[in-house]
């Protein structure tokens, strides 16, 4: 991207909480703090200072299949980026002292997220659309094994799963790929090896109810479906699908709910897709009063689409903004870095520009309502969290 002044690089580990026994529940999330807290080489102080004294920017995130790593800053200052984001994924120090620090900065984090009733429904509902499976564990991790688990268990986690053979690098911005692969070789020297995790998938979903009592002044509640796993050849027709559901401003639960009847500020849709499995879900947060109007609004369109599918106009409006999508976020190196390491490490092959287009505008009104109807008509799953008794919403 020789127009942009910015180059962004991450790493992609393709390891995430699914892939933590239950004795590990949370090592994922833990160890995407840790390895800011220093190095052999460097200090937690001294990684935060070389990155803001160029202006840049440094960050990670935990996901359920995935850890990611990044650093983005102006594309003079890219070796020192690869320097330092190299250097905590081979040499981590955890220190003792800054492992039970960061410990006590993660259970804050877990204790934020459980006040959060709009987090906890999704963890709710998580766990009832894949009950007994690690997709169904909250990512941040368990407070009984952050407490105790040791470093030991934690540097053997590291030297387990950040190996290069499960690791995808990605760059973008004002930067030449072979200097870039040349500087990860060598940076990289001498650490070998690895495999990306064995994986089991999930079982099957029944029908589920589950209603959690808090004393909120909202009613917050995630309704949906098990859906395709992410390499699906129906995906691109279940992403209109989303779209036209509750994906955006015009689809057919924001303009019902939000914009006809005013029953919540925000409604909306998404489907989530795993490597063996998948989701499609509604979360909305309404006044208690509301909750089972809501409900009852939500199962009639589940009901509607699996039956007839989408309008020709909705799937026009859907692919628009599925195209717009894509090409809007090309005008930023982070989004390019993101899209091309994400589809390198979860599908294998990163798809043209042109041929993710092509598969837009190939989706077609009858391959729509042949997922809508597979898809819609599964056994659904309800989380509510919220003023309410066990036995309030019945099926």
């Amino acid at each position: 991207m020789p127009e942009v002044a910015s180059a962004c690089v991450g790493v992609w580990v393709g390891t995430g909480s699914r892939d933590e026994t239950e004795a590990e529940a949370g090592l994922s999330h833990f160890l995407e703090h840790l390895l800011f807290k220093g190095t052999e080489a460097r200090s937690a102080r001294e990684i935060a200072e070389a990155i803001d004294a160029v202006g840049g920017d440094m960050n990670a995130y935990t996901t359920k299949e995935y850890t990611t790593f990044y650093v983005r800053l102006l594309a003079e200052h890219l070796d020192l980026g690869l320097d330092i984001l190299c250097d905590i994924l081979r040499e981590p120090a955890f220190r003792p002292l800054e492992v039970d620090a960061e410990r006590q900065v993660i259970l804050e984090e877990v204790a934020m997220h459980l006040d959060e009733p709009a987090d906890v429904v999704q963890e709710r509902f998580a766990g009832a659309m894949f009950p007994g499976h690690p997709l169904g564990r909250e990512v941040l991790g368990v407070p009984e094994v952050i407490k105790g688990v040791g470093v030991e268990s934690i540097r053997s986690f590291f030297e387990r799963h950040y190996r290069p053979a499960n690791m995808v690098v990605a760059a973008a911005g004002d930067l030449d790929h072979d200097a870039v692969a040349a500087g990860i070789e060598a940076r990289f020297a001498g650490r070998a090896g690895g495999a990306p995790p064995e994986r089991t998938a999930p079982g099957e979903t029944a029908a589920t109810r589950l209603v959690e009592h808090q004393e909120t002044e909202q009613a917050n509640l995630v309704y949906g479906v098990r859906a395709p796993r992410r390499s699906a050849p129906e995906r691109f027709a279940l992403a209109a699908l989303n779209h036209v559901l509750g994906g955006g401003l015009s689809s057919r639960l924001f303009q019902e709910v939000r914009e006809e009847r005013g029953l919540a500020y925000s409604i909306g849709s998404d489907r989530v897709a795993y490597d063996d499995a998948g989701m499609l879900a509604v979360s909305v947060g309404t006044s208690p009063d509301h909750a089972r109007e809501v409900l009852e609004l939500i199962e009639q369109q589940f009901d509607v689409m699996a039956a007839g599918g989408v309008t020709p106009r909705e799937l026009e409006v859907a692919k628009g903004h599925l195209r717009a999508d894509l090409l809007l976020s090309l005008e930023d190196s982070g989004a390019r870095m993101s899209r091309i390491g994400a589809s390198l490490l979860l599908h294998g092959t990163v798809l043209t520009i042109d041929e993710l287009l092509g598969r837009i505008d190939a989706v077609s009104l009858d391959a729509v309502g042949e997922a809508a109807a597979a898809v819609l008509a599964s056994p659904r799953v309800l989380a509510v969290v919220g003023p309410f008794a066990p036995d309030d919403f019945p099926g």
